[in-house]
């Protein structure tokens, strides 16, 4: 039998310094091993922040090298904002873990220098009582030699508020007549709505792209429910009362020599399923040539996608319409016309996104990754992309330029390379099969080839057609959101609202403080002077004049 021996207080002693020892180690191998996280964090969130620095400058200096660009940007910015935070969130565990070590120094991580706060912000002082007594010695003849100021961002949640119109009533001793002061004026008869909340609501439906429905659970939230209906009810009162500037907009953009002309589907609401309209828009951008007009977008609505609605739109107008080529243009260019012909202009950058689907070398192995089907890669494909580029590249250095100088510098530059892709395509279309990809891609330039030599000749004319596009945007952006129309009538609702705040925004000016103004001196402006309510000739000053 083996008695039990209980360890003496030199072993007990040995063991828990060889624990402490331990923890000491895994402390620091903790710390260290968190510091090497956080340092590899900020690594990772600098190449990236330095990635999207250098894909923008190049998309400015050289301009979309490539259709899907804009994605790509896209990308890098979800990208680098998870790293940032995951830097972030791994600096505070290294700090944390620094903290129970005396040799390991905690990651700090180098940020960029932040801009300062902009200068019309409010600044609320908070002054933090100074000591009493010095905290050396503990004398008390103390002298302010200065302050030191830190700088906290803070946000006021929005604050609603009822303003309540007293109209006093008089009657008169003499006659007994009762006078009392005139009704305050209201954007909408009988409405309730105020201009600044009218204009929050239709902003945010149709420029920030929030449904009535998410609207209305926010504002319950804030403590003022509203119901669908009452908010549906001043989207349409908004859209009627705004109508003298949305027929301001459209003389404006059907005045225009020269106009960007596209359309998209947009999902419409119908019995027992949803049809497919169509959201049609014609942009007047005179920027590219260095025109005196300020650009402007018109939009329309319709229920499909006949030619009859853009010879419709377009009855009245006459002159270059850069646009795709949709069948339902055609009648807007035949002969017979009655206000003359319209010129048709080709968009180089839809010819050009046809060879581009077939060159995407980059596209091809993703999915070949996947292990999916990938077609195949052209080298023909390739040197037409080239060709392209150096077209575009020319264009790049004229964008801005007066008309005239436009046109003699695409004769010298632009007119040679032009006349060698002719001939190249041609050449090449002979030695493919008829039906190949690349005959289909070729043949959709050489059937309109006139089209899209007509910019060598006037230099008002683009190379592409993005501007529409760019209109457009906002319409993709909404379809994600709102889902659908409601109705027809939704969607020519739509098609208001939007010429009015794309238009704006082309002008640089805040669409939602822009219409609170105008939704507030619309019935009261004269008809004579109802162009300086339009987003070209308006300023904010005049917010400040109708408050």
């Amino acid at each position: 039998m083996v008695a039990a021996v209980s360890p003496g207080s030199d072993d007990v002693a040995a063991l828990r310094a060889a624990l402490i020892a331990a923890e000491a180690r895994a402390d620091l191998a903790e710390a260290e091993l968190a510091c090497a996280r956080a340092s590899a964090s900020a690594d990772q969130a600098q190449i990236a922040h330095l990635k999207l620095q250098i894909a923008k400058l190049q998309r400015n200096r050289f301009g979309p090298h490539a259709e899907r660009t804009r994605r790509l940007l896209d990308q890098l910015e979800l990208q680098l904002e998870e790293l940032e935070a995951s830097a972030s969130e791994d600096e505070l565990a290294a700090e944390v873990a620094a903290a129970r070590t005396t040799t390991v120094t905690a990651f700090t991580r180098a940020r960029p220098s932040r801009k300062p706060f902009p200068e019309h912000l409010p600044r609320e002082r908070v002054v933090i009582p100074a000591p009493c007594a010095c905290s050396t010695c503990g004398g008390h003849r103390l002298s302010k030699l200065g302050e030191d100021i830190t700088e906290t961002l803070e946000v006021i949640p929005r604050q609603w508020k009822v303003i309540q119109h007293v109209r006093e009533k008089f009657s008169c001793r003499d006659c007994e007549a009762i006078s009392q002061p005139p009704a305050p004026f209201h954007v909408v008869p009988r409405g309730w709505a105020g201009p600044n909340f009218l204009a929050m609501l239709l902003f945010e439906k149709f420029g920030a792209h929030q449904p009535l429905n998410r609207q209305a659970e926010r504002y319950a939230r804030e403590g003022v429910p509203l119901s669908l209906s009452t908010l549906a009810d001043q989207v349409g009162a908004g859209a009627a009362a705004l109508m003298p500037i949305f027929r301001r907009i459209e003389q404006h953009v059907l005045a225009a020599e020269r106009l960007h002309g596209d359309d998209t589907t947009v999902p419409v609401l119908a019995r027992g399923k949803t049809d497919t309209g169509r959201l049609w828009v014609y942009v007047r951008d005179d920027q590219p040539f260095a025109g005196p007009a300020p650009p402007a977008a018109l939009f329309h609505y319709s229920r499909d996608r006949r030619g009859e609605h853009p010879q419709t739109h377009l009855a009245a107008w006459s002159g270059i319409l850069q646009a795709d080529a949709y069948g339902g243009y055609g009648e807007l260019y035949a002969a017979r016309r009655p206000t003359g012909p319209a010129f048709e202009a080709a968009c180089w950058a839809h010819a050009r996104r046809k060879f581009f689907e077939l060159a995407d070398v980059e596209g091809a192995a993703r999915k070949k990754a996947r292990g999916e089907k990938s077609g195949l890669v052209y080298p023909l494909a390739l040197e037409a992309i080239q060709r392209f580029d150096a077209l575009f590249a020319i264009e790049r250095e004229l964008n801005g330029r007066p008309a005239a100088d436009r046109q003699i510098a695409r004769q010298e530059q632009s007119a040679p390379l032009v006349t060698e892709l002719e001939s190249w395509l041609r050449d090449n279309r002979e030695k493919l099969s008829r039906g190949h990809d690349l005959t289909k891609a070729i043949n959709y330039m050489l059937r309109r080839w006139p089209s899209f030599a007509r910019f060598l000749d006037d230099g008002r004319i683009c190379l592409s057609n993005n501007a529409a596009e760019r209109a457009l945007r906002c319409v993709a952006l909404g379809r994600k959101a709102w889902l659908f129309c409601g109705s027809d009538r939704g969607g020519q609702r739509a098609a208001i609202l939007y010429s009015l705040i794309v238009t704006a925004r082309m002008n640089n000016v805040d669409p939602q403080a822009w219409l609170a103004d105008v939704l507030a001196r619309i019935a009261q402006q004269p008809s004579r002077q109802l162009d300086d309510l339009l987003p070209w000739n308006w300023s904010p000053v005049s917010v400040a004049m109708a408050a």
